[in-house]
């Protein structure tokens, strides 16, 4: 299968180029000049795709999008959403038009969507929540609409806070953890609903394999914890200690507004991907963490 990729320079791309590049032949989409075969250019803010970049994909994996941690400026709220709105209806628009159509089209989405809930527990058939990043997801996921209505099969995958120690926040947190620094944010009570990057990727190629499966799917595994249990968990596979409370109040001095998505919580469970058949390579929170730090 030949597959169109976009972000396949993050995280999450770069794990599944090595998850998959042997099976499927990948083509990248990149902001840059490209720099050979296999690449081709886009400019998702103005909409533009390279029309030669379709050319025989069977499949696209949308992963691109500005990271949301940082402090949360008016400039930086915007590159946010534009980068997933702006980037995602201009590739379901090129989809759509594509001379030879996709059959499927994944999408890069976030739990976001369900905002601060507490400990309830939610479903892809949950309500959306409010504030800045439940908005931003609900655009997000829409602007696949061209692509959807083209007869394009669809998957928006809301994916969880993916475990690895190549990028996100849990390589933010190693360096205070492993100096015996770490311990429970704000109360603690929150919800932390995370995923291995093994299973991240696992779940795009079941995904791209399925045709029963389309719209939203949780790509979080099945025993989410709360964030003083992360942080126990992190400390026991480190061998430190992880008892210093990060103060809510330090907290947002420092992280702003976007202190309300480390402070805030969601228990999210992965319904669909397991009536789908998907099994979790890491459905346990400290098996991930040796799994990833290789500390097996």
């Amino acid at each position: 299968m030949r597959l169109l990729v976009t972000g396949a320079t993050g995280m999450i791309g770069t794990a599944l180029a090595g998850h998959v590049g042997g099976e499927h032949e990948i083509a990248r989409l990149v902001r840059s000049t490209p720099a050979g075969p296999g690449e081709f250019r886009w400019d998702p803010l103005a909409g533009e795709v390279d029309p030669a970049a379709l050319e025989g994909v069977e499949a696209i994996v949308h992963l691109a999008g500005e990271t949301v941690a940082g402090r949360w400026t008016e400039s930086k709220k915007r590159r946010i959403r534009d980068s997933r709105v702006l980037g995602t209806r201009a590739l379901a628009r090129a989809a759509a038009a594509a001379d030879s159509r996709p059959r499927v089209m994944v999408c890069a989405s976030a739990i976001g969507y369900y905002g601060d809930r507490g400990d309830e527990r939610l479903t892809e058939d949950s309500p959306p929540g409010t504030g800045f990043l439940a908005e931003v997801v609900q655009e997000w996921e829409a602007a696949a609409e061209p692509a959807r209505a083209a007869g394009i099969r669809v998957v928006n995958l809301r994916f969880g806070i993916v475990q690895s120690a190549q990028g996100g926040a849990l390589r933010t947190q190693l360096p205070l953890f492993r100096f015996g620094l770490g311990g429970p944010i704000g109360r603690g009570r929150q919800y932390v609903s995370w995923v291995a990057i093994d299973d991240v990727v696992r779940a795009i190629g079941h995904v791209l394999g399925s045709e029963r499966l389309s719209g939203p799917a949780n790509v979080t595994a099945p025993a989410p914890v709360t964030n003083a249990e992360y942080a126990r968990t992190l400390g026991r596979v480190l061998h430190r200690p992880a008892v210093l409370p990060a103060p809510a109040p330090a907290v947002r001095l420092v992280l702003g507004e976007f202190a309300g998505e480390v402070l805030d919580g969601q228990r999210v469970l992965p319904e669909r991907l397991l009536a789908d058949g998907f099994g979790f390579a890491h459905p346990e929170l400290e098996g991930a963490l040796r799994h990833v730090l290789a500390r097996d």
